[in-house]
C-alpha cells in the first residue's frame, strides 16, 4: 500500500460506529415503550420489531433481558439514587422522609415501564445495583434521623421501604389509565401509619434475606435461557 494511503476499512469505522450507536438508540426507546406497555417480560422480538432492528442486532447489543432492562432503566435508576440526597439535606428528616417516599412512588407512577424495577435486583448489573446501593445506604441514614425528631414511628424499617414499593407497583398496575392517581391515596394512607403518634405494635417485617430473595424471585420471573 502506498504510503500515506488509508486501509478500505478505516473510512468505514465512524460510520459503522454511528449505525451502532443509533441502532442501540432505537432499541432502548422501543424497549421503554414496549416494557411500559406489556411489562418486563415482553417478547424481546417486539422490542427488535418496533426498533426496526433485527432481533440479532438486538442480542449482539443487549445479550440477556437484564441487560435491557438496566440499560433502559439506568437514568431513572440514578434519579431514584439522586432523589435521596434532596431528603437527606432537608432541615426536617421526618419531612425529608415523607417527600422521598412520595416522590419514588410517583417515579413508579409516572413511569410504567419502571414500576417494577424497583422491586427487583439485577445483581451483574454493578452500576445499575450501585446507585440502588447508594440510595438504600443513604434511606437508612434518614429512617436513624426521622427517628430521631420522634415522629417516625421506632419499628420502621429498610424492607418496609421495599414493601410500600411492591404496594405502589400492584396500585399503579391494578388501577392503570382508569384512576392514575390511585396510588397518592394508598401512599399518603401509608404515611400516615408510619407516624409515631398512635403507633401500635405491627407483624414482624421480612429479614433483608426474605426481601432480598422476594426481589430476585420477581426479577427471575420469565428468564429464559433465549431470553425471548
Amino acid at each position: 500500500m502506498a504510503s500515506g494511503a488509508q486501509s478500505p476499512e478505516g473510512p468505514c469505522e465512524p460510520s459503522l460506529r454511528t449505525d451502532a450507536e443509533r441502532n442501540r438508540q432505537l432499541v432502548l426507546t422501543a424497549a421503554r415503550e414496549v416494557f411500559a406497555e406489556h411489562g418486563l417480560h415482553a417478547p424481546m422480538n417486539e422490542v427488535a420489531r418496533r426498533a426496526g432492528v433485527g432481533i440479532a442486532t438486538l442480542y449482539r447489543r443487549f445479550p440477556t433481558r437484564d441487560d435491557l432492562i438496566t440499560a433502559t432503566f439506568a437514568g431513572t435508576m440514578k434519579a431514584y439514587a439522586d432523589a435521596i440526597d434532596e431528603a437527606v439535606r432537608d432541615i426536617d428528616p421526618w419531612r425529608g422522609f415523607c417527600l422521598y417516599i412520595e416522590r419514588v412512588c410517583a417515579m413508579q407512577a409516572r413511569d410504567h415501564g419502571f414500576t417494577h424495577v424497583l422491586t427487583m435486583t439485577f445483581p451483574t448489573a454493578k452500576a445499575f445495583e450501585a446507585d440502588r446501593n447508594r440510595a438504600y445506604d443513604a434511606f437508612v441514614e434518614l429512617i436513624a434521623a426521622a427517628k430521631g425528631t420522634g415522629r417516625l414511628r421506632d419499628d420502621f424499617c429498610p424492607q418496609d421501604l421495599v414493601l410500600v414499593l411492591m404496594a405502589n407497583a400492584g396500585v399503579v398496575s391494578g388501577a392503570g389509565d382508569s384512576s392514575p392517581d390511585a396510588w397518592r391515596r394508598i401512599v399518603a394512607y401509608l404515611l400516615q401509619s408510619f407516624s409515631a403518634v398512635h403507633a401500635e405494635p405491627l407483624p414482624p417485617a421480612p429479614t433483608p434475606k426474605a426481601i432480598l430473595r422476594a426481589m430476585v424471585d420477581q426479577a427471575g420471573h420469565g428468564r429464559t435461557t433465549g431470553c425471548r
